[in-house]
């Protein structure tokens, strides 16, 4: 009998471990802000404290797309040339963000583990920031939250908008 008592007791102790583990763990996942330091990894996405998070509402350029840019006009001739765009709409993200303190509002969890979020610089949104600099597009399919930001980068001709591209969620379907 007191075999048993005591297998019980070491099923309980293991039990409870397990069971604060879990716990812990669930409770990590239900992040509402964070806080920090980012490391850009795209014009779309940061990482805080190792937790990704992608921005919320909007979708730049891929690190190796490429866009089109008119760089001389003659009459009724233009020229353009190509030029790395994801790559620019990364240096940008990179240049405002400039090293300070980000907080972000987390808004739920995409399929990829990712954190999906509005991050913000003092009161400045970067996520609006970087479509109404034409750095990234609104991703309408998510939100149409900064589809008016897009459209003020259109008719100023601001960033990707100079020339011409393929919208970043198209060119990641025929080039992966």
């Amino acid at each position: 009998m007191f075999y048993t008592k005591k297998k019980l007791i070491i099923l309980i102790i293991i039990s409870s471990i397990f069971f604060i583990l879990t716990y812990n763990d669930v409770r990590s996942e239900n992040i509402n802000k964070i806080s920090g330091f980012a490391k850009v990894v795209d014009g779309d996405t940061i990482k805080i404290n190792s937790k990704k998070i992608r921005l919320y509402g909007i979708d730049a350029p891929e690190k190796k797309q490429k866009c089109k840019k008119t760089y001389l006009t003659i009459s009724f001739m233009s020229f353009t040339k190509d030029y790395m765009c994801g790559e620019l709409s990364t240096q940008k993200l990179i240049k405002k963000i400039n090293k300070q303190k980000l907080n972000c509002n987390i808004l739920h969890v995409d399929r990829y583990k990712r954190l999906i979020g509005e991050c913000f610089k003092s009161n400045i949104n970067l996520n609006s920031w970087m479509v109404s600099n034409g750095y990234a597009v609104a991703y309408r399919k998510y939100s149409k939250k900064y589809v008016s930001d897009e459209i003020n980068a259109k008719n100023n001709k601001l960033g990707i908008w100079q020339g011409k591209f393929e919208m970043p969620w198209t060119y990641r379907k025929f080039n992966r």
